[in-house]
């Protein structure tokens, strides 16, 4: 099965956010995997067609992404 370019971008920003869990403290690092499981499971019925919708999403993940992988940020709830 091909991928369109949309569907590859949403599949490396959840590996860059898997990736990014691994760096947190191993006693926080569950949270954040859940985290970010849940928040692309929320939005797993957006219609593949909806580009608008995905590109505003993928967005607002790399802004997150960027802010939870901050050193600083040791715990997400």
């Amino acid at each position: 099965m091909r991928l369109s370019g949309l569907q590859k971008e949403v599949l490396s920003l959840y590996r860059q956010c898997l990736r990014e869990c691994r760096k947190k403290p191993s006693t926080r690092r569950d949270h954040f995997q859940v985290f970010a499981r849940q928040e692309f499971e929320k939005n797993v019925k957006i219609d593949k067609r909806d580009f608008s919708a995905i590109e505003f999403l993928l967005r607002k993940g790399r802004r997150q992404l960027e802010i939870y992988s901050s050193p600083g940020v040791k715990d997400i709830k």
